[in-house]
């Protein structure tokens, strides 16, 4: 799709400036620039969306959860003195 605009003589001039620095069209800068643009309007994910996979399924029963980090602690010392106390 060809799309036309029209630019202020310094943005066209910085355009310009900036192509001819990076050996890359003023039309790829442009579709790049837009691109970024676009990309930070997109709705953002929640930090629960970001790590839901990390916290269990809260659909899920209460035994099937992960444990707490004191739980986890707990069960370990109690399964180490088991292990010692059968010796």
């Amino acid at each position: 799709m060809t799309l036309s605009i029209r630019l202020d003589p310094e943005l066209e001039s910085e355009l310009a400036r900036a192509a001819a620095q990076t050996g890359r069209s003023k039309s790829e800068l442009v579709k790049a620039s837009l691109r970024e643009y676009l990309a930070r309007l997109a709705p953002r994910k929640t930090p629960y969306e970001l790590g839901k996979d990390l916290f269990g399924d809260p659909s899920a029963t209460a035994a099937t959860l992960d444990l707490t980090s004191k739980d986890r602690v707990r069960s370990t010392i109690v399964e180490r003195l088991r292990a010692e106390n059968d010796r």
